[in-house]
């Protein structure tokens, strides 16, 4: 069995090559923001093991809205057509799975895996800022429910 065996969940999605260098170019960038942001002690392997864990946890759901997640799409994202087709171009990525960044990133490394819509929406908020923003936003279109404590 390999180090960073492709979950059961993938088989046939993808393949455990593909997985691995995903795997890689997210442990490496969120390296690379951590020590930016002055944790001189953050190393790959130990990125890149939180962010496997993270993805088996996932079971590939969005660790927030708990849906499917499109596996799929992986590798496939492009800089260029971005910068052609702009947000049509990201609306077609939207389920891409993301790595979410928790903590501030000078600790022992943690991650969930989200959508990439989740993930930009979520930004830097933790999980309970979040939800009182989803709650404000609720409130202010009046689609909340009156005396529900829903996001709780």
């Amino acid at each position: 069995m390999k180090k960073y065996q492709l979950p059961e969940f993938l088989e046939g999605v993808i393949t455990q090559e593909k997985y691995e260098r995903w795997l890689q170019r997210k442990s490496i960038a969120h390296v690379r923001r951590d020590k930016r942001r002055g944790n001189s002690g953050a190393k790959n392997v130990e990125y890149k093991i939180a962010i496997h864990d993270a993805i088996i946890q996932s079971k590939g759901l969005d660790a927030y809205t708990k849906e499917e997640l499109d596996w799929s799409l992986l590798g496939k994202w492009d800089n260029e057509e971005a910068k052609k087709r702009g947000r049509h171009h990201k609306r077609e990525f939207y389920r891409l799975p993301s790595v979410d960044h928790i903590g501030d990133g000078h600790g022992k490394p943690e991650f969930k895996i989200c959508a990439m819509l989740t993930n930009d929406v979520k930004s830097d908020l933790s999980h309970e800022e979040l939800l009182n923003f989803c709650e404000k936003l609720l409130r202010a279109a009046d689609k909340w429910p009156d005396g529900s404590d829903v996001l709780k």
